[in-house]
């Protein structure tokens, strides 16, 4: 099978994702097919690599995990079964606090924390349905990087809506209450990709 086999006008389920077998990596949004960017360049790599390091050192020991892509994300409306599900994301990086959601296949339920990196082959639709699927699935934090800007925005969940930090950037430091004690210096990470 093809991806161009595939009927993109049609809603599939977890259960057809898992019977593809062609090369090209896929997130399904709401049951619509997107295919997603092309490996990601050594920019994204490195600002992912230090983000994912800063949190899995400081997890360790800790009830939370932090995963890296590809890891698909299962987000849960009627049930837990593969026929029911419509949305699996592979999100850059997340962090899930709650071991029951985590099994073989991936993380069954919305992480705590989702991160996104923004590359040049992102587009602007997958970033607003994502943004509406993470909110509508309780994802408490979802961080969007933009490494040639060197930008940081932070979307809080406060009473099932997505709240945006101000805009941080260099000289700024990120924190969070889901994990007391954890920094991430936009200095240290940014200068990951002028070095």
């Amino acid at each position: 099978m093809q991806l161009s086999d595939l009927d993109l006008t049609k809603t599939y389920t977890y259960a057809d994702y898992l019977k593809w077998t062609f090369d090209e990596r896929l997130e399904l949004i709401k049951g619509k097919i997107f295919n997603m960017s092309p490996a990601p360049g050594s920019v994204h790599q490195l600002v992912s690599g230090a983000i994912f390091n800063g949190l899995y050192n400081y997890l360790k020991g800790k009830p939370c995990k932090v995963f890296a892509a590809p890891f698909d994300v299962r987000l849960v409306r009627k049930s837990v079964d593969d026929k029911d599900i419509i949305t699996v994301l592979q999100p850059d990086i997340c962090v899930i606090c709650d071991p029951r959601k985590i099994d073989a296949k991936g993380c069954i339920g919305s992480p705590d924390i989702v991160v996104e990196i923004l590359s040049p082959g992102n587009n602007k639709k997958e970033l607003q349905n994502k943004y509406e699927v993470y909110e509508e699935a309780g994802v408490l934090e979802y961080w969007i990087i933009h490494p040639l800007e060197k930008t940081f925005f932070k979307y809080i969940l406060s009473d099932g809506q997505f709240q945006s930090s101000r805009m941080l950037t260099i000289g700024d430091e990120v924190t969070t209450p889901i994990l007391p004690g954890f920094i991430l210096s936009l200095d240290e990470l940014f200068a990951e990709i002028d070095n």
